[in-house]
């Protein structure tokens, strides 16, 4: 267990505690810092949910309101904000937009229809909700968890249409493999942000991410799914399907659509269930398109009828362009542990491949040779997809460099130190406190992103007392507490709602509840591997 055992006459000894040689001025006493940090955090709150301002202003207005409780001069608050928002964007930003790149590009050239016809076609229907969780987890990799929504919805129909299969046993599954690789498998935004703040090892977290995550997935997704069908037992005929009398009918009009959707819009990965324009619009659209087409041709075909000069991208081809960034992080971190010089040319070599920056860039060069020119797209239509990705990230860069921002401003202010001799005092687990922060900024924001960066400010001056494998541990406790109970006033409980036709009541039984599953036994996961490992 990480746990801090120092004793609290260290700490008390000195007002504020002891603090370190490179230590920030401290501007007020614990009790007026404490309460900036609760009053900052409270003004991020209250922006976001009540005055329905933008996570990236509201990010910026408590990091005012921090400094000014804190005594901060205005000048340094400044300051602080914009040195945390450079160093995080600097990060992050770059890892963010690569990974967007390569969803984009499996999206335009067909992959992801070609993974999901091919895991499908090939097996009965008392397995398709374990390989409906597998496809939502290989496709939850390079893809935000919105757009991944947009494309699954649409085969998780057919599948339960054709089958004769619940929407939730099929849809649950789906969703937890998408949820899950968001929380905690890197290159996501939430770990790679949370990576970035706490110092942490990427190959550390990435190997305990994905151990964590798989039987996370397989409760939270297939088992779970047989209790959520007899709470909410919802058949795909109760959805509205527009387009399935008229062969002819356009691209628009095949959309699976949810009761109601039309007149209250879908979710998008920036604007939330309000938007209509959004980036997912077109995915959606093409994975109406590949059910309708398939309609005819049996369950394991999904793909669109080829334009003509496009060609079919290759079942391998395509999950080499998924997991080629993961592979290459894994085998640096694993060639971190057999080679222990540093200054070996093998060990040098995969040091650099293995940079998170670099394995990504590889994987785009590779998605775009392979996915985009050797689809049949030519170099203008594969260009304008690749920068067709950046538009829908440019928000959430923002927000995270803002969270970097205020991250800095509660550290420079002094808040950190509190925090830590707090926690050196009452002996406390840094897991389990990343874990609580993350849980109540959810519930109080609804973005597993800002849940995700104001945790990991909070906690940051706890990270050099853990060890490199507990530091990546830390983390993962982080993105579970990011995932518990989403509720109404997460853009993601109303994506799920629209697109599935649940009332709010079966949204709670279903979506919010797989949610907490997912928060809660991954974080249990997260503490049994704190024991095993030092």
């Amino acid at each position: 267990m990480s746990l801090i055992a120092v004793p609290a006459a260290v700490s008390t000894a000195i007002p504020g505690g002891l603090p370190a040689a490179d230590a920030p001025p401290v501007y007020a006493g614990n009790a007026q810092l404490v309460a900036a940090c609760i009053l900052g955090i409270l003004a991020v709150v209250v922006l976001i949910t009540w005055a329905k301002v933008h996570p990236f202003l509201s990010l910026m207005l408590g990091s005012a309101v921090l400094g000014a409780v804190a005594t901060m001069p205005a000048g340094e608050t400044v300051k602080s904000f914009v040195a945390g928002f450079g160093t995080t964007a600097g990060a992050v930003g770059i890892l963010i937009a690569l990974g967007a790149m390569i969803g984009k590009l499996l999206e335009d050239s067909g992959g992801a229809n070609r993974i999901v016809g091919t895991m499908v076609g090939r097996v009965g229907p008392g397995r398709l909700p374990w390989v409906m969780a597998a496809i939502a987890a290989i496709l939850g990799l390079p893809l935000f968890f919105e757009v991944g929504v947009v494309l699954l919805v649409p085969v998780v129909v057919l599948v339960a249409q054709r089958t004769g299969l619940s929407l939730m046993k099929v849809g649950i599954p789906a969703l937890a493999g998408l949820s899950v690789l968001h929380g905690l498998v890197p290159p996501h935004p939430g770990p790679l942000t949370a990576i970035g703040l706490l110092s942490a090892d990427l190959g550390r977290t990435l190997i305990f991410g994905i151990i964590i995550a798989i039987p996370t997935v397989v409760v939270a997704g297939p088992l779970l799914a047989r209790f959520v069908d007899r709470w909410v037992p919802k058949s795909a005929d109760d959805l509205v399907l527009l387009g399935t009398a008229s062969a002819g009918a356009t691209a628009a009009s095949r959309t699976a659509v949810p009761a109601g959707a039309r007149a209250t819009g879908r979710g998008t990965a920036v604007a939330g269930p309000s938007g209509d324009d959004g980036p997912e619009t077109g995915g959606a659209r093409r994975g109406a398109t590949g059910e309708d087409a398939g309609a005819n041709r049996g369950l394991g075909s999904f793909e669109e009828p080829l334009a003509p000069g496009r060609k079919r991208v290759g079942f391998a081809t395509a999950i080499i362009g998924i997991t080629l960034p993961v592979v290459l992080m894994l085998v640096d971190a694993i060639t971190k542990l057999l080679v222990t010089d540093e200054e070996t040319g093998v060990r040098q070599t995969m040091d650099f491949i293995g940079t998170p920056i670099v394995a990504l860039l590889i994987a785009v060069l590779y998605c775009y040779i392979a996915l985009g020119l050797g689809s049949g797209l030519n170099k203008g239509q594969v260009s304008d997809s690749v920068g067709s990705a950046l538009p829908a990230i440019a928000s959430i860069i923002l927000i995270v460099a803002a969270g970097g921002g205020f991250k800095q401003t509660l550290i420079d202010a002094g808040v950190g130190n509190v925090i830590k001799d707090w926690a050196e005092g009452v002996s406390i687990s840094v897991l389990l406190l990343g874990w609580l922060v993350a849980v109540l900024i959810r519930l109080g924001t609804g973005s597993a992103t800002v849940a995700t960066i104001t945790a990991a400010g909070i906690v940051a001056p706890l990270a050099p007392t853990l060890s490199a494998n507990h530091l990546a541990l830390l983390v993962l406790a982080i993105g579970c507490g990011s995932l518990f109970f989403s509720h109404v006033n997460d853009a993601g409980f109303w994506l799920v709602k629209e697109y599935f036709g649940l009332t709010v009541g079966e949204t709670i039984k279903s979506w919010s509840v797989m949610e907490t599953v997912i928060s809660v036994f991954g974080f249990a996961l997260v503490m049994v591997a704190s024991v095993i490992v030092t």
